[in-house]
């Protein structure tokens, strides 16, 4: 097995068992916002692209807000509700807009709820993705750059049927709101 094959391979057994932060071990006092920034960081240091752009900055928290992503934070103070949404918000803008992320957040559901599915869905996609890699990665005819396309029309496709879903909601609520 080349480097490149033996380094995914270490990847997607790592990244199996990376967890998302979890509701209840987000901090219990509001924070600011460059306090945010640092500790949301640093909660998903591992799903950071090396020598990429950061996940968070405060200017795109400040994007957010204005755009309606998240709410507002009281008194420049952020809560749990607004780590939680921040936190999947870094996940999901990988592959959303930010008009589908806030047709996701939007709606009766708690913020805890919403966001304890978020991690348990996450977390079974990531075990999902590893082990069909790590499976594919031990043929003798292995491929990386195969693999790589596979995973990213696999993704193309679940994103697409992802916003179907949230513009049919999207739709949902605005008819319900006439």
């Amino acid at each position: 097995m080349d480097d490149a094959l033996k380094n995914t391979a270490q990847w997607a057994h790592h990244a199996s068992e990376l967890p998302l932060p979890q509701w209840d071990s987000f901090p219990n006092i509001p924070l600011y916002m460059d306090q945010v920034v640092l500790y949301l960081s640093d909660q998903l240091q591992a799903f950071q692209r090396e020598g990429g752009q950061p996940l968070l900055t405060s200017s795109m928290v400040n994007n957010y807000v204005k755009n309606g992503a998240i709410p507002r934070p009281e008194k420049k103070k952020y809560d749990r509700r607004h780590l939680g949404e921040l936190a999947a918000l870094c996940m999901l803008k990988q592959v959303l807009s930010l008009q589908d992320i806030a047709t996701l957040f939007s709606g009766e559901t708690e913020a805890q709820e919403l966001y304890g599915l978020f991690c348990e869905v996450h977390r079974a996609a990531m075990e999902e993705v590893c082990a069909e890699l790590d499976k594919s990665l031990q043929k003798a005819a292995a491929d990386p750059r195969q693999e790589a396309l596979r995973l990213a029309a696999e993704a193309n496709a679940k994103r697409a049927a992802a916003e179907h879903i949230l513009v049919e909601l999207a739709k949902k609520a605005a008819d319900s709101k006439e």
